[in-house]
């Protein structure tokens, strides 16, 4: 006998499936919040890394506006359209690449990359509304859907790894183990057992609770877990400028950078490699992300399809553009959803819920200043650790199944990138496939993308 599901309680318990989906409203508001404490970074982080590149009056604030609009416009987008409870904002990586390669090394006007931005996001949604985007992600086989996932969780785990400075550079072996006895680290370890101590005892909201429990330790223990001492040193919370009302900030229009893109400079030849650049990058990075939480939040299929796919991707590009516009770099979904996903968030509400916090972030940014990197760091490493749990889908016996599937997982940390992990998976899966007799096991459309991947890396080589 089947059971139905129960009948929404509200229009807006109808709209995005909350009841329909094994969630509740408390539910998808506590994921949206622990999506954003761990995604909030980027309000600091965006703005330094763009500001090396991109000079007008006050840019910090400007850029500090225009990302919170664009990651507001992103989650929104994603939340009230695709109806994913996936946040969106500027990607790493991608605004490192914008500033220190296109606009310092190769002099290109940020005004004009900016552009490059806008037409590689009018790309992305192109692909998808063609149905590109989804025919590729059905291409890829299940033994590496499973291993984009782990690698997503590897590569979270190792990025909370390093903001806890429990894992550090080291000029003779590359990383090395922290300082035990550096604030920042042994703050992050003790909220890491906190944590993972009310997720084994099923408390609810266990993640968000273990992030704000090791921020109040922090303060209350006068720690010196945040940016800002002299000389880049670390520094204990200073408060909110003396009083309660230093917790509001004056939002600040960015009129210097909304709309300044050079569509026109952006399609000149010379810079063609530039849009293409921008444009691969994001497509394989935000198609494994978007694949690796679909996968995680029990979206797919048997088949290894997800629902509304079009709107999924279309959503990703059209925050691409807006981005752009407003003046940043390329906006895309965000890994730190997982955060969300593991709390419970399984609808559209959790990213709007995302969104919302991003335009309180305009009003109340010094208050988010408050959350150091070592109390999200916790969060980062749990939810990595759940995401390995589909790698015991790979058939590891199987050299052709399993080499494509560990490079995968083990490319996105050591390179720093979800997209390389995806590229090698792709690449090494088809090659083994082709040289052993297995050709035809392979999708046509794999083979091509393999090709094209292939291209753009000897194509790197070359430059």
């Amino acid at each position: 006998m089947t059971q139905t599901a129960p009948p929404p309680t509200s229009g807006l318990d109808r709209y995005f499936g909350i009841t329909q989906s094994g969630s509740t409203v408390s539910r998808e508001l506590r994921a949206g919040l622990t999506t954003f404490l761990t995604m909030s970074y980027i309000l600091f982080v965006n703005p330094q890394v763009l500001g090396n590149a991109i000079h007008v009056p006050n840019a910090f604030v400007q850029l500090l506006m225009t990302t919170a609009i664009a990651a507001a416009f992103g989650s929104f987008m994603m939340g009230l359209v695709a109806k994913y409870p996936f946040a969106q904002a500027p990607g790493m990586g991608l605004n490192a690449f914008f500033a220190f390669t296109v606009v310092l090394t190769m002099k290109v006007p940020w005004e004009t990359a900016l552009g490059a931005v806008f037409i590689s996001g009018v790309l992305f949604v192109l692909l998808s509304v063609i149905g590109v985007r989804q025919a590729i992600v059905q291409s890829i086989p299940s033994a590496l859907k499973f291993a984009i996932t782990g690698g997503i969780g590897a590569f979270l785990a190792f990025l909370g790894l390093k903001n806890s400075g429990l894992v550090v550079s080291n000029p003779a072996t590359f990383v090395g183990l922290g300082s035990l006895l550096s604030p920042p680290v042994w703050l992050a370890l003790v909220g890491l057992v906190v944590t993972t101590g009310l997720m084994a005892r099923r408390v609810t909201g266990a993640i968000l609770w273990g992030i704000l429990v090791t921020t109040l330790l922090g303060i209350l223990l006068h720690l010196p877990v945040y940016p800002g001492g002299a000389n880049g040193a670390l520094q204990a919370f200073s408060g909110f400028s003396g009083n309660l009302l230093g917790i509001f900030g004056t939002p600040v229009w960015p009129g210097d950078l909304v709309g300044k893109m050079d569509l026109a400079g952006a399609l000149g030849l010379g810079l063609l490699h530039v849009v293409f650049t921008f444009f691969f990058v994001d497509f394989f990075d935000a198609t494994g992300t978007l694949t690796g939480l679909s996968q995680k939040a029990g979206f797919l299929d048997a088949q290894g399809n997800m629902p509304r796919p079009r709107r999924l991707f279309a959503m990703d590009g059209l925050a691409a553009m807006f981005g752009a516009f407003m003046g940043t770099s390329t906006t895309t979904a965000y890994v730190e959803s997982a955060s969300g996903i593991g709390e419970g968030g399984r609808t559209g509400l959790t990213a709007v819920t995302v969104g919302v916090l991003f335009l309180l972030s305009m009003f109340l940014w010094p208050l988010a200043s408050a959350i150091p990197a070592a109390a999200t760091a916790p969060a980062l490493i749990l939810v990595g650790a759940l995401m390995m749990e589909g790698v015991k889908e790979v058939d590891w016996s199987d050299i052709g199944e399993s080499l494509p599937a560990f490079l995968t997982i083990l490319l996105m940390p050591l390179t720093f990138s979800i997209a390389n992990g995806v590229s090698f998976g792709i690449i090494s899966y088809c090659a083994i496939k082709l040289l052993s007799g297995q050709a035809r096991k392979v999708s046509p459309i794999l083979y091509v993308i393999a090709a094209l991947l292939l291209a753009r890396y000897l194509f790197l080589v070359n430059e």
